[in-house]
């Protein structure tokens, strides 16, 4: 087993994306299993360590009592923190639950409902433990993820954008689809880090990095409805990925 601080990866309600994600590293994450000693993740390997761990890198929300009490357990056990994901840290896309009737769905999905336990409300990780580390996307990035195991790894802090993915388009050359081809897009209040993927490809931005620091959803509202996008079709747009995360407003 590698010598150097010891890493745990975790999952909650999630698609395993994030941590497919690390995994697809490849050569990198040879690298990354050299400096650390894996102590538990589940989705590489069956071994486990007991804790305490250095770094936990954790995807997924919460959803069940069970979850809420393992999260606990998992900071207690863990020196860092770090969710990883739109699950982890803005809810993703189960959390449109909440603007539901759980009990409803319950009855019509479930042929014997009384044996599901299930929270009435989908919440990140940071509405139950403290966070020390937010990595957005859906899912993260490559690059992203090695520069935060790197700079935990060296003591420092990572470096990770903070702007809007309209810096990136800008930085990338890459023509307005919102203002040139009247396609919707939600890059003006999302968090940068994807590379303007979308965007890159005449696609409007989906939102799934999540709002960016000083996001003001509100003011792109009026230009939505400028190229024909529905005020029901606004809200969809705004509540995908990140729908605890202060990302949804009402047209």
């Amino acid at each position: 087993m590698a010598a150097g601080p010891s890493l745990a990866v975790w999952k909650f309600a999630s698609c395993d994306g994030c941590q497919l994600t690390l995994l697809d590293c490849e050569d990198d994450l040879l690298e990354v299993a050299g400096a650390v000693r894996i102590s538990s993740f589940l989705e590489a390997s069956s071994a486990v360590v007991d804790g305490p761990y250095d770094i936990s890198l954790v995807e997924g929300s919460i959803t069940t009592e069970a979850d809420a009490a393992r999260i606990r357990e998992v900071r207690a056990a863990s020196k860092t923190l770090v969710t990883i994901g739109a699950c982890a840290t803005g809810g993703g896309v189960q959390a449109l639950r909440n603007f539901a009737d759980v009990e409803e769905y319950l009855s019509i999905v479930y042929a014997q409902p009384q044996f599901i336990d299930t929270l009435d409300r989908v919440t990140p990780i940071a509405d139950h433990v403290p966070v020390d580390l937010e990595l957005r996307g859906c899912p993260v990035t490559r690059a992203q993820l090695l520069e935060v195991l790197a700079a935990l790894l060296a003591g420092r802090r990572p470096v990770l954008p903070s702007s809007s993915v309209c810096e990136e388009c800008k930085r990338a050359g890459n023509p307005c689809v919102l203002v040139a081809h009247g396609t919707p897009c939600l890059g003006p209040v999302t968090h940068a880090g994807c590379g303007a993927l979308c965007p890159s490809y005449h696609r409007g931005c989906y939102g799934c990095f999540g709002p960016h620091d000083s996001a003001r959803p509100g003011p792109l509202v009026p230009l939505l409805r400028a190229v024909g996008s529905s005020d029901p079709r606004i809200v969809d747009l705004l509540r995908t990925f990140n729908v605890h995360d202060g990302s949804v407003v009402s047209p």
